[in-house]
């Protein structure tokens, strides 16, 4: 994991995340003994003992500033695929440990559907928002963090907001997944790209192509084919690749939901995996495990990206908003399954 404090340099106070740590109990925990809840004997010993050991000093003035919170989290999300779906339940998970509820709206991809959602959030008077970067609406985002609305944004980053970020290592999972494949001896790599809007589409497009680069193999561009992270992307993608004079040996999807596609549009036209052809994928889901030849995949650690989000949620509530912003880079796993194959 690397993580940034813009901070750095400047020595700071403890926090209630070292707090944590430190007492090896739940952020939430720590949350509810500060406020004066109910916690178990031993759960409070151990947060009072590392109180004294770090020095730790609630923000008091900061503490009396949010005397109007209603206890609950705006997320906003794309979609409920597989991904964010496990990002709800964890995060849901997560939150309600801190005695917070999450107010969830779906708005499809649709900027107007953001901007209501923002809107709705806003009405709601939510404490703080968790939301799938989109740039459309950098200005409404802006004016919530002008009022004091502290922002996380997770999957898909908008650059130039003061706002906290809990991200993956898109760019190096990716170029890592594509070195394993040209180890392989896969020279022709199709690639199913995400939303070039965003920036995980950007980071994965960019690992891709410098793994190809940096073992001098010539980045071809109709190799390269957008399929818009859908399902039906992903088969219209693969039809494009394999209908080239010279298609792939190897397809490497952006996420899971292109990957589909591509395994659909394979059976349908007879082509096996990997004898015919190797594919591998961004994100790791159950589906993966259950096909025959089981799919190599990124796997993102979506449990550790809730708790991250919920770790800075809770010192923005509890300690003051006004701190410098963080940025979190969490590592992902590759998982090698039957789907790439050598070639001969």
């Amino acid at each position: 994991m690397h993580e940034t404090d813009r901070t750095a340099g400047r020595r700071r106070g403890a926090t209630i995340i070292d707090v944590a740590r430190v007492a090896d109990v739940a952020v939430g925990t720590v949350s509810r003994y500060l406020n004066g809840e109910t916690v178990r004997r031993s759960n409070r010993e151990q947060i009072e003992r590392a109180i004294q050991e770090l020095g730790y000093r609630r923000n008091a003035a900061a503490a009396s500033i949010r005397t109007d919170l209603t206890h609950m989290i705006g997320f906003l999300v794309p979609t409920f695929d597989e991904f964010h779906a496990r990002m709800l339940e964890h995060l849901a998970n997560s939150v309600r440990s801190t005695g917070r509820a999450l107010l969830t709206y779906c708005h499809g991809g649709d900027p107007r559907v953001v901007a209501e959602a923002l809107d709705f959030f806003a009405a709601q008077r939510v404490d703080a928002l968790i939301m799938d970067g989109t740039a459309e609406v950098y200005d409404r985002v802006d004016d919530l963090i002008e009022h004091d609305v502290p922002i996380i944004f997770y999957n898909n980053d908008v650059r130039g907001l003061a706002a906290d970020r809990v991200m993956v290592e898109n760019h190096r999972a990716s170029y890592r997944l594509i070195s394993h494949l040209i180890d392989l001896g896969h020279t022709r790599i199709g690639m199913l790209m995400g939303d070039p809007r965003n920036s995980s589409g950007i980071e994965r497009l960019a690992g891709y192509e410098q793994a190809l680069r940096d073992r001098s193999i010539v980045v071809d561009a109709s190799l390269a084919v957008r399929g818009n992270w859908r399902m039906d992307g992903g088969y219209e993608a693969t039809k494009r690749l394999m209908s080239l004079e010279s298609p792939p040996t190897a397809i490497f999807s952006a996420n899971y939901g292109m990957a589909v596609g591509a395994l659909s549009w394979l059976k349908e036209n007879g082509r096996h995996v990997p004898d015919d052809i190797s594919l591998a994928s961004f994100d790791d889901v159950a589906i993966f495990r259950l096909y025959e030849a089981g799919i190599t995949a990124v796997a993102q650690p979506v449990a550790g990206i809730a708790e991250k989000i919920t770790d800075i949620l809770v010192e923005r509530l509890t300690e003051s908003s006004s701190g410098a912003t963080r940025s979190i880079v969490l590592e992902c796993d590759i998982i090698l399954r039957g789907s790439t194959r050598r070639i001969t």
